[in-house]
């Protein structure tokens, strides 16, 4: 079997838990799908030490841990790379490794620009690129903003603007500057935009417990972020209105969390009922004079309507 104990790095310890990843890897070593899998436990168990905080809030055991996966994510899909240039499965793999404790602030940015050329119906490396281009990981504001108006450019096609809002999604969700320096505008017609291309059920309540929970719940005190907040949550009636079909309580539990990938569910059902709870809480807020009326809220086909009770 390999080894798992990058040079340097912590003790074995550290690592333990994916012995039988490795098992599968050293069987199969050169299939790529296989290493893909295995470098992505690697990177998803380094994120699990790690969390999202700033460096400096993360004890020094944690930020070994975490170094020490993602070095072993890059040995594991490093030699794949040149192999299968025109592989998403790939290129995902190896812009989540480059987003570790090794990345460099002028090749993140190329890697995820080149994993969206090849996949850009799928807007999580969009997110996920945005994220990584604030001055916290590897970017600037300025690298932000440039990158959310390319990534809208390139994939016009497909999204209209909304290139522009998946790369603005997360970043201005976790951070006061690049929420005050949005262009505002811009964005929501990306909100549109998504919601006329991608019309379904999924979408409409991603982006209205977007709007609602981890927007519209993020007031931090800075004024020009939390104008920008009121009016995206301003978006939340017209996206209800117009494209909510039905609830999916675990996508807005996930938003009342920011959509936090490491945090720690107890309870799937408790963690669904909480986002019910906020959705009947905001649909009631939104359709008040309806329900003052005595009508009841219904989700039909068309969106909600409301009927007599």
């Amino acid at each position: 079997m390999r080894s798992v104990k990058p040079k340097g790095r912590p003790p074995k310890a550290l690592l333990n838990g994916i012995e039988d990843f490795e098992h599968v890897l050293e069987t199969y070593p050169d299939d790529y799908v296989v290493a893909c899998i295995v470098a992505q436990a690697h990177i998803d168990i380094g994120w699990a030490w790690r969390g999202n905080g700033w460096d400096i809030e993360i004890p020094r055991r944690n930020r070994d841990a975490f170094a020490a996966h993602f070095d072993r994510a890059h040995e594991i899909i490093e030699p794949f790379v040149k192999q299968h240039p025109d592989s998403p499965l790939v290129a995902a793999t190896h812009c989540a490794q480059v987003s570790g404790p090794v990345g460099r602030k002028n090749s993140v940015a190329d890697k995820y620009e080149h994993l969206i050329d090849l996949n850009p119906n799928n807007p999580r490396p969009m997110r996920a690129m945005g994220n990584h281009l604030l001055p916290r990981w590897f970017g600037s504001y300025d690298q932000l903003e440039l990158e959310a108006r390319r990534t809208a450019a390139r994939t016009e096609h497909i999204w209209g603007a909304g290139g522009y809002t998946w790369v603005q999604f997360d970043a201005i969700s976790c951070d006061d500057t690049a929420c005050a320096n949005l262009d505002l505008p811009f964005f929501i017609d990306g909100l549109r935009d998504i919601l006329n291309r991608r019309p379904n059920a999924y979408t409409a309540n991603l982006l209205a417990a977007y709007c609602a929970n981890t927007i519209g719940q993020g007031y931090s005190g800075n004024d020009e972020a939390d104008n920008m907040r009121a009016q995206i949550f301003d978006c939340t009636e017209w996206i209800v209105r117009e494209y909510l079909t039905e609830l999916h309580p675990m996508i807005w539990a996930h938003a009342a969390h920011g959509f936090d990938n490491n945090i720690r569910i107890r309870s799937p059902r408790k963690f669904a009922a909480s986002g019910r709870d906020d959705a009947l809480r905001i649909m009631a807020s939104l359709f008040k004079s309806e329900i003052a009326a005595g009508n009841r809220i219904v989700f039909t086909d068309k969106g909600p309507r409301a009927m007599v009770a």
